[in-house]
């Protein structure tokens, strides 16, 4: 699911996270959000474990199926799949949707990381797992943690967010050079002008930073490139993969749950 939209002032009402980010409360309550917050952490990384490289679409949960954004994220998605790499979003509509489809089109493996809201709708229907998290910062991490690429499709201010949160990971040197792709030229055309001639003119970024979103619209030119990266930088290979430990109650990431 993605924070597209945000919701009215009377469905604010009563939402954990609000106070949560409303400066000091008392003790109590923040002991619990700290527990909270690290359970969160915890039931991600073990439900995450084994779901195998993952490549993470962002997009708009706005558009409908018969949008362009929407096919071509479904076709992409579905080549990657085929590739070995499992299919991670946000869950929601749109182009979550689409990827999470283009996975399940040819029996790939197709995961997402949602987020609890009140005013968000439901999760898409194409998923081998679901996990849900409260906190957005939470979601993030798992997003980028079990990710080796990102495929970024148009979008509204989530998918920015996601955007450059990861470009700045990589900028600052926290994350290796994983691939950040955008598509749709057009789209994002504006944004990069404006790096370059506006950000990059003024000294706030620097010469080499622009390179790092990579623009290509054609399914099978992204595909080879992460599949590339992969294979040369991070040594991933086809062969088995780790299994869930008994004595730590694990279990394979099957269920939506």
């Amino acid at each position: 699911m993605n924070p597209e939209t945000s919701p009215e002032p009377r469905q604010q009402e009563g939402i954990p996270e609000l106070q949560f980010l409303e400066g000091p409360q008392s003790r109590r309550f923040e002991f619990g959000r700290i527990l909270r917050i690290a359970n969160e952490f915890l039931r991600g990384f073990r439900r995450l474990h084994f779901v195998g490289p993952c490549v993470t679409v962002f997009g708009s949960a706005r558009f409908t199926e018969e949008n362009p954004h929407y096919q071509l994220a479904r076709e992409t998605s579905a080549l990657i799949a085929k590739a070995g790499f499992t299919i991670m979003t946000g869950g929601g509509p749109g182009i979550m949707e689409a990827a999470n489809r283009g996975a399940k089109d040819v029996g790939g493996r197709s995961i997402a990381a949602t987020i609890e809201l009140p005013h968000e709708q439901s999760s898409n229907p194409y998923l081998d797992l679901e996990i849900p998290f409260h906190y957005f910062f939470v979601r993030k991490v798992m997003l980028v943690k079990y990710s080796y690429a990102f495929v970024v499709m148009p979008g509204g201010f989530g998918t920015l967010d996601e955007l450059f949160e990861i470009a700045t990971l990589v900028q600052t040197g926290k994350v290796v050079d994983f691939p950040i792709v955008l598509m749709g030229r057009e789209f994002w055309e504006p944004m990069l002008g404006f790096l370059r001639d506006r950000m990059l003119q003024e000294g706030t970024i620097s010469p080499e930073d622009p390179d790092r979103l990579q623009v290509v619209d054609d399914p099978a030119e992204v595909v080879d490139l992460i599949s590339t990266v992969a294979r040369e930088r991070f040594g991933i290979t086809y062969g088995p993969k780790a299994s869930p430990n008994r004595l730590l109650l694990e279990r394979n990431p099957r269920g939506r749950g």
